[in-house]
């Protein structure tokens, strides 16, 4: 859950934040859909991606979750290549652990 243990570096204060901040957001599945993917991709965003994360979480989760089932269309201004690289990340074609 840290971050680092993909890439065995530790983090900076910013992403220790964001990581904390993708862990507990008061709805399990978007502790799950944020939670997964910063631990997996956190040491490897750019500022302007960790700018556009810091943006989503402020997102009420209800919001977010409507976005990534496509149950709402994602307004414009979230729509950005961050936002894109958790829907990929949450894509699976084939089972995971096959």
């Amino acid at each position: 859950m840290s971050g680092s243990l993909t890439t065995g570096a530790p983090l900076d204060a910013r992403r220790r934040r964001i990581v904390f901040r993708a862990h507990h957001r008061g709805m399990l599945e978007m502790d799950i859909i944020f939670g997964r993917f910063v631990d997996a991709e956190i040491a490897a965003l750019d500022d302007g991606e960790l700018d556009d994360l810091e943006v989503l979480l402020d997102e009420p989760d209800r919001d977010v979750l409507s976005w990534v089932t496509g149950e709402e269309k994602t307004p414009a201004r979230h729509d950005t290549p961050v936002f894109q690289k958790i829907l990929r990340f949450h894509t699976h074609v084939r089972p995971l652990h096959e």
